[in-house]
């Protein structure tokens, strides 16, 4: 066994948010805490809402987005952990709803399934999380085990600087299960 197959491996899953941007920071900050990084990453979140070739550069892995075909072997071990950040509304919802028509989906899902410790961090518009889809997804959610991060809307506040989004929160929850 190698020092890095020593390490517990976090898979962090990004979805299309523009705060999606600072992804990096998370890794960093789990890399710190002698967390080994496999990324996946929504379709749309793919196309220009992180910079792909610096997240692999920094984990030195790929970016898991596709379905691999039955005879590739897996990149990724499994999982100690998983954290979505930033998670948004469309995630949430199908996610609770079992819905697994993403890579990134069905790796939540089988998460679950397998005991996984799963974390989020949510970045959801106000507007979006007034939605009664929304709420009852974060109940099913929390029902299964998943822990959630503080709400992130990203809306500036009256002061008009836009607040920090709280990356390291994500490995806090995680540390507490």
């Amino acid at each position: 066994m190698t020092e890095q197959d020593s390490k517990p491996f976090l898979y962090v899953v990004v979805c299309a948010a523009g705060i999606a941007a600072g992804v990096s920071r998370l890794i960093t900050a789990a890399q710190a805490r002698d967390w080994e990084v496999g990324v996946f990453a929504t379709p749309v979140a793919m196309g220009g809402f992180f910079d792909t070739a610096a997240v692999e550069a920094q984990t030195g892995r790929p970016i898991r987005s596709a379905w691999r075909t039955p005879g590739d072997p897996r990149p990724f071990p499994p999982p100690d952990a998983v954290l979505v950040a930033p998670a948004t509304f469309n995630t949430i919802n199908k996610w609770a709803a079992g819905t697994a028509d993403t890579l990134a989906l069905g790796t939540l899902c089988e998460a679950y399934g397998l005991g996984v410790p799963t974390a989020v961090l949510p970045c959801v518009g106000e507007a979006l999380a007034a939605h009664p889809a929304y709420r009852a997804s974060l109940v099913r959610l929390c029902e299964m085990g998943v822990r959630f991060g503080e709400p992130y809307s990203g809306e500036a506040p009256a002061d008009g600087g836009r607040p920090e989004f709280g990356w390291e929160a994500g490995l806090d929850l995680l540390d507490r299960f």
